[in-house]
């Protein structure tokens, strides 16, 4: 190969790299509930409007390290809209922003009240019993 194509070929890797990188959000309105059970883990967002200061810097996080959220099967809904009552709005109840993390089995396991990076949600869900699980099915040595 000449070196004026491995050149163009690596120009073009950085932006498929950061195709794959990029956050992808369900808003709550379209989401079902069910879907996900024992397929993903859903981190909702929750606010009562787009405009909320905490529901936009927690988007901002989320986005920061999509990579991490996807190894822990991490799917990222989205409600900014108290008037649509969505079914992850009636089933949880948040006022005002809320960030709550299901895991698989569809139950609620942490709630916060303010934004959090991926890294502190990765640490939450790593300490999940069926993160542990799926971790030891992975890598049963250690």
């Amino acid at each position: 190969m000449k070196p004026i194509q491995i050149l163009a070929l690596l120009g073009f890797l950085p932006m498929a790299a950061m195709a794959a990188d990029t956050l992808s959000t369900i808003p709550a309105e379209a989401a079902d509930p069910a879907a996900f059970v024992w397929q993903k883990r859903p981190v909702l967002v929750f606010a009562d409007t787009p405009d909320d200061p905490n529901f936009i810097r927690q988007i901002d996080l989320l986005g920061r390290d999509p990579v991490a959220l996807e190894e822990r099967d991490v799917v990222v809904v989205i409600d900014s809209d108290p008037a649509a009552k969505s079914a992850f709005r009636q089933k949880l109840r948040p006022r005002g922003f809320s960030l709550v993390i299901l895991d698989k089995d569809g139950e609620p396991e942490l709630r916060k009240p303010l934004p959090w990076d991926v890294r502190e949600i990765s640490a939450a869900i790593d300490k999940f019993p069926l993160r542990r699980q799926e971790m030891l099915e992975r890598r049963p040595g250690r």
